[in-house]
């Protein structure tokens, strides 16, 4: 009920009661004696005159209240409050959210790409950050239009993975709860329609990669064929998650070679097998979401390979990764803000894998979603730690 409601029910309980006098409300609005001008034998109806007035009252609130036209009286400070908290929503800001503002026929695709949830594409751009920075010239920042040219890359290539993913798996996608809303297994887009856009993906992606130089063009065509077969994995292996690694870590190549016109296998070799380690580690944790349903379905993963030993593997998985990072750093004279990163990337992974729980699969979204945060400190480890190459080479020659 109202503020106002409640104060015509106020004034409404202030009538005087019969029991004392006798009063009727004139024109004027204002209560008058009429005891004495009511003989005792009209009095009795007076008494119920408060009753009358009350439901009169209550009747009048209910259909202002309903009325379209009708509108509450907001202070100030309440109207202040709620301009500000809509300006709050109003600037609110999430990937799902600008898809579901796009068409309805579009959605679907936006989906498919997975656009709703960027942290895979992410996932896949983060190594080829890590080694268009390492390529960059001592004291120099990376190169803005690779990262660029590489980021429009991963948005393509992880939507067209996917892609083939949901089409390989449409039939097993209806019987997991988590994946029966995608839009091939929900019948939103049919497979045609799929192959159709499929085409459309791979052909801008291969625009993408024509900007580079020869090299890296063969480099990047010779990953089409682990894009292509991880789906088949979990039907054959208890290690999809291993393939997966080797498919989402190309970058870690590819960036280099990009920048430099090939591969130095010293830097470039070590940063690879530490992405894959990583990849093990987070779709690892991501796969203990569906354990249950895979089962049922007979979709295999390290997820159920590991089983109650996960936690024992990751920590495996992540001292390879950390040895990885550091020959990594050795081979191409990185300084302290790179060793400064990986420890704290170490640390990061310490606590994740210490606090998991493998049980609970929001748990597990969450940990597999900070990953995010262990590429974005070794980015950032990297480009610090070549600033400051750039530093000691200064006082290297003033010296």
């Amino acid at each position: 009920m109202n503020l106002t409601s409640s104060r015509i029910l106020s004034l409404c309980r202030s009538i005087p009661t019969a029991s004392h006098r006798c009063f009727r409300y004139d024109t004027c609005g204002r209560w008058q004696d009429t005891s004495s001008t009511y003989p005792h034998s009209q009095m009795t109806s007076l008494y119920g005159f408060k009753n009358q007035v009350f439901a009169r009252c209550l009747h009048s609130i209910s259909a202002f209240s309903s009325c379209k036209c009708w509108k509450p009286v907001v202070s100030h400070h309440s109207r202040h409050k709620t301009e500000i908290h809509g300006s709050k929503r109003s600037l609110s800001f999430s990937a799902a959210a600008v898809v579901e503002s796009m068409p309805k026929n579009v959605q679907p695709y936006l989906r498919l790409m997975r656009l709703d949830k960027p942290i895979g594409t992410w996932l896949l751009y983060l190594p080829c950050t890590w080694s268009i920075a390492l390529a960059a010239e001592p004291g120099g920042l990376p190169d803005i239009s690779m990262l660029a040219l590489f980021g429009t890359g991963a948005v393509l290539m992880r939507g067209a993975g996917c892609t083939i993913n949901d089409m390989w798996d449409r039939d097993f996608d209806k019987k997991v709860e988590r994946t029966a809303s995608r839009p091939i297994a929900s019948g939103d887009i049919s497979r045609f329609q799929a192959l159709v856009f499929l085409g459309g993906q791979l052909s801008l992606a291969l625009g993408v990669l024509l900007c580079l130089n020869n090299y890296s063009i063969a480099l990047g065509a010779a990953s089409l064929s682990l894009v292509i077969t991880y789906p088949l994995m979990k039907r054959i292996t208890y290690w999809p998650q291993l393939v997966l690694g080797l498919t989402f870590n190309w970058g870690a190549l590819l960036g280099w070679s990009a920048v430099k016109g090939s591969c130095d296998w010293s830097v470039c070799l070590p940063l690879y097998v530490s992405g894959v380690m990583w990849t093990l580690i987070y779709d690892t944790i991501y796969a203990h979401q569906d354990k249950k349903d895979d089962v049922l379905v007979g979709v295999k993963s390290t997820a159920l390979r590991f089983n109650d030993q996960t936690k024992q593997w990751l920590s495996g998985f992540s001292v390879a990764l950390l040895s990885g990072l550091t020959l990594t750093g050795l081979s191409c004279e990185q300084t302290l803000p790179y060793y400064t990163a990986v420890t704290l990337i170490g640390a990061h992974l310490a606590h994740q894998i210490y606090t998991l729980d493998i049980n609970n699969a929001e748990d597990c979204w969450k940990k597999f979603s900070a990953n995010r945060t262990v590429g974005l400190l070794l980015f950032l480890g990297i480009v610090l730690g070549n600033l400051w190459k750039g530093h000691n080479a200064n006082d290297i020659k003033e010296r």
